[in-house]
């Protein structure tokens, strides 16, 4: 099983982000240092991982260190999200790239955190599919085994977390594409409730905003520090705050359990782990109760594929407009243009989909009022063989494995859900497993306070040990 890392004794050490802050504050370490120690340690794992889609390294060793609290803190925007100076490719070779002239809402935020930006990460086309195969720009792959994939869409992000790269890095998530890769690679990665960050104007303009910005991590305090510090720049005047979450919570939850999704089960190994930390959670004193799925109705899959056809449908359709004329759809790979087409021929039905999907909103706020927490796996199985999942098959036979593997992320992208990946079980082949924990609307708070009990109870394994 071929392991990848860059985890060495240079300026980055094996701190994560918070315990960076406190090294640059003490000024036992520099920004340039860092960067340098990032930008060394990128080069030393891209010819393996391939997580790079976009390398701005002269203009990180230009940037003065800024006064948010990240200040001088290396590391990475993902490529669906525009940065001043940079191309936004999304995943695609599919036009000629051209720096952008603004920053995006999100960038706005994390540029006032103070994070000195090293370029841009990888994912599959759009985002679009669960692994980052792209037929010319070519795969992304698991540190704890290159053979395997790094999960998606955030591809890039969290290969390049958990090979020690940088500690924190951009993800976001429209159907799991911030769990999905922080299962797949042994990393912490939150969706927060929708509307916790600020939303870019093409997802706002959607029937359901499904997508949620956010970052992946290798400690449960990164995810709160970044949280804690993004809504003292931008906070939602209708949400809870989540406030600064420095450890477990006192109050006991009530969580309900299942490994089975509206398609399948989980695999075998999967479902041992689950069942295991469900009994972690009993030791620590919280009431577990077992279900038989989750709170979807029996169409939600095919729902919920129709929306994401829908998606790539506004996408192929408006190329030329979102992309510029050189915007050419012959480049697109068979998991983007048989999406576009699914939507055209079902278009009449995409209304009462829509509909239906809007009213799980509604059943999971039912459930909600039984449970404080969800537990599903992240994903249906360990992180799939590079390969597995071929945007270029043909689109029946890459829709059944990906809406198989990815059983449980959607509901919450639907919903606006808080739900965190937490990487408390491997494989036994040693590969990562995640376990999901959804809460209801504005619980971040609750989530946070979760993982750091089962941090402090099942502390995360290392991919350098």
């Amino acid at each position: 099983m071929p392991r990848v890392h860059s985890f060495t004794d240079d300026a980055l050490a094996d701190l994560d982000a918070v315990g960076l802050v406190r090294a640059l504050q003490a000024k036992q370490v520099s920004a340039a240092e860092l960067a340098e120690a990032a930008i060394a340690r990128t080069e030393a794992v891209n010819p393996a991982l391939n997580g790079l889609a976009y390398q701005a390294y002269d203009r990180a060793r230009a940037t003065e260190a800024g006064h948010g609290y990240f200040a001088g803190l290396p590391s990475f925007i993902k490529d669906t999200t525009d940065v001043a100076g940079m191309p936004t490719m999304k995943g695609t070779d599919a036009w000629t790239p051209t720096p952008i002239a603004q920053d995006g809402k999100f960038t706005a935020v994390f540029g006032t955190l103070g994070f000195t930006l090293l370029g841009k990460t990888r994912l599959s086309e759009f985002g679009f599919s669960c692994t980052c195969e792209h037929p010319r720009l070519g795969p992304v792959r698991n540190p704890w085994d290159t053979d395997r994939t790094a999960g998606a869409s955030s591809s890039g992000a969290g290969a390049f977390v958990a090979a020690g790269v940088t500690p924190i890095a951009h993800a976001n998530d429209g159907g799991g594409s911030i769990r999905i890769p922080a299962s797949c690679n042994g990393l912490v990665g939150l969706k927060p409730t929708r509307g916790r960050l600020p939303a870019e104007s093409e997802y706002r303009q959607l029937p359901i905003n499904i997508v949620a910005d956010g970052v992946v991590t290798r400690s449960v305090r990164d995810t709160a520090a970044f949280y804690r510090e993004a809504e003292r720049v931008w906070r939602h005047p209708k949400l809870p705050p989540i406030g600064d979450i420095t450890g477990p919570g006192k109050r006991r939850l009530t969580i309900g359990v299942t490994t089975e999704s509206l398609r399948r089960d989980s695999a075998s190994g999967v479902r041992a782990a689950t069942e295991e930390t469900a009994a972690l959670l009993e030791e620590l004193g919280h009431r577990v109760e077992w279900v038989n799925r989750p709170p979807a109705p029996e169409s939600f899959p095919d729902d919920f594929l129709l929306y994401w056809a829908f998606c790539s449908m506004a996408t192929v359709r408006s190329g030329k407009r979102l992309f510029g004329p050189s915007f050419d759809k012959s480049k697109l790979d068979n998991l983007t243009m048989g999406l576009d087409r699914h939507a055209v021929r079902n278009l009449h039905r995409l209304p009462a989909a829509i509909a239906r999907l809007a009213a799980t909103r509604r059943r999971m706020a039912k459930f909600t009022g039984r449970f404080d927490v969800l537990l599903t796996p992240t994903v249906a199985d360990e992180p799939l063989p590079v390969g597995a999942i071929d945007p270029m098959d043909d689109y029946p036979n890459i829709v059944d494995k990906l809406v198989d593997w990815v059983a449980f992320t959607p509901l919450h992208n639907v919903t606006g859900d808080p739900a965190i990946s937490l990487p408390l079980a491997r494989s036994e082949s040693g590969l990562p497993i995640g376990m999901m924990f959804a809460a209801p609307l504005g619980s971040d708070a609750t989530l946070l306070e979760l993982a750091y009990e089962l941090e402090d109870a099942r502390p995360f394994a290392r991919i350098q040990d």
